[in-house]
């Protein structure tokens, strides 16, 4: 029996279970991601005008990523109708190229045990990967590079009315945070100089001066040569102690300049050495600070050292660019700590990768949400954390959804919003009316109460009619699921699950 037939004498044209991750799921993305919703929705996503921390806590396929896809939604229809108050989106889901970068900074010992790179990790790497995605992304909507999102985009406008200052914070972040690979280090940040019209005259002045001490001590050592040698005859010779004079007066001119160049490499060779989430060559750093003036260059914060202080400043700073150009919060959404090849999925590697960014002065950073999505294996090593980690975490503060837990009736009707997202117009299918009248509805409730999540279910009630489809001819067709096809999928599916469970 052809399943497709099955499906569309139930009124539906397509299969609403046969996928089951949600960042390739179509029927999530195109129709369930703004119809279907689990009942902790309004304490997770809370109020955009002040963005607000949510630590949610669940076992693999019960939904945590489509609850952050749903998040991301929102927030965009949020920002276009709310064009005065927007929100900034980070999306911090991809820790492989942070985690490769923080590698190739640590010794050759250390990277083979995943444990030792992990444990090295601090929250400092954390803030400094949330502003390599966000600072990329903001100087590539600056550029023109990328087409942003509606509602999300900047305005030509806002851009031009920039003050120096706010030029000069921009700039100074892409030197350190800019991890786009779609120009050189340099040339992307000069077209970000020009295309903020940040002028930098100031900075040619000590290399003018070098330069005019040398010619000048060529000209004044020439001068006394020539003089010497009128003044002395045809016989008299050139004293020799004049030809130091050059090299003398070339460096004594040129000492602004060593001593710029000296302090930018310096700088240059911190922000290399401790900013170890993104790749940033010496050289390149060291040309792009020396084009900002030495006056506005003293005291600006730069990730140099291994400290959150010149972080929260930086972070500060990005706050208030974002601000001028018509964001008024930042909403970090955080997810996948399980699919990072250093962690594997185990809870021991996830711990020592997460733990750090459980920090209450960061999570209650004024102006910043974080949606933090943690695997399940987690909150039991929450429960048997130290004190310590509970005083500086403070998760009590945090808006803790311990366990992301489905009922059966909740599952229940998530198949159906599914079923509807694929029905044929005018068509309302029920679940209930898929299955045989012999399984009441009160069996089939407890049913999907046992399979726990939406992944489960999806996978079951594929299972299921594929394996009566399967049982029955096209030219004898049973339109309902009987009983003991029911029972006898979803105890062979509870037998593999324990199985491969760890």
């Amino acid at each position: 029996m052809n399943i497709h037939n099955f499906l569309e004498h139930h009124g539906i044209v397509r299969n609403p279970f046969a996928e089951e991750d949600a960042q390739t799921d179509q029927v999530f993305k195109e129709h369930c991601i703004r119809s279907a919703y689990h009942p902790i929705w309004d304490k997770v996503y809370g109020d955009p005008k002040e963005p607000s921390t949510s630590i949610i806590f669940g076992p693999k396929g019960s939904g945590k990523t489509a609850m952050r896809l749903q998040i991301d939604q929102h927030l965009t229809l949020y920002n276009e109708e709310n064009p005065s108050n927007r929100v900034f989106v980070i999306r911090y889901d991809d820790f492989n190229p942070f985690l490769d970068h923080f590698c190739e900074r640590l010794s050759r010992r250390t990277v083979k045990k995943p444990e030792r790179v992990l444990e090295a990790w601090r929250l400092w790497d954390h803030m400094d990967a949330i502003l390599c995605l966000g600072v990329t992304d903001l100087v590539d909507q600056i550029l023109g590079n990328k087409r942003g999102i509606p509602g999300d985009s900047i305005a030509a406008s806002s851009i031009e009315s920039l003050d120096r200052a706010a030029a000069r914070d921009i700039l100074l972040l892409a030197a350190s945070y800019d991890q786009s690979t779609a120009s050189t280090v340099v040339d992307r940040w000069n077209g970000l100089r020009n295309k903020l019209r940040y002028g930098n005259l100031q900075t040619k002045g000590s290399l003018a001066l070098s330069v005019f001490s040398g010619i000048l001590s060529v000209l004044l050592v020439a001068w006394l040569m020539w003089k010497q040698t009128t003044q002395g005859g045809e016989d008299s010779g050139v004293n020799p102690s004049l030809l130091w004079l050059i090299p003398i007066l070339t460096i004594i001119g040129s000492l602004p300049l060593l001593t710029r160049t000296l302090k930018c490499q310096l700088a240059a060779f911190g922000i290399h050495r401790h900013m170890r989430v993104g790749k940033r060559e010496m050289g390149s750093l060291r040309k792009i600070l020396q084009q900002f003036p030495r006056k506005e260059l003293v005291s600006q914060p730069l990730p140099r050292f291994d400290r959150t202080d010149d972080r929260y400043e930086l972070l500060s700073k990005f706050q208030l660019i974002l601000k001028r150009l018509g964001f008024d919060g930042i909403v970090v959404l955080m997810d996948r700590v399980d699919e990072p090849h250093l962690t594997g999925g185990k809870a021991e590697l996830m711990q020592r990768f997460t733990w750090p960014i459980l920090d209450n002065k960061l999570l209650k950073h004024p102006g910043i949400g974080f949606k933090i999505m943690l695997p399940q294996e987690l909150h039991r090593e929450v429960e048997r954390a130290s004190r310590e980690f509970h005083e500086r975490a403070r998760l009590d503060k945090q808006n803790v959804i311990p366990a992301f837990q489905w009922t059966g009736e909740s599952l229940y009707d998530l198949a159906r919003a599914r079923m509807l997202a694929c029905a044929a117009e005018g068509s309302v299918p029920e679940p209930q009316n898929l299955f045989s009248p012999e399984i009441s509805e009160d069996r089939l409730l407890a049913a999907f109460q046992s399979l726990r999540v939406p992944r489960h279910l999806f996978r079951l009630l594929y299972r299921v009619l594929v394996d009566h489809c399967n049982r029955h001819t096209d030219s004898q067709p049973v339109y309902q699921v009987k009983a003991e096809t029911f029972e006898s999928a979803l105890a062979l599916y509870h037998r593999e699950a324990d199985q491969t469970a760890p």
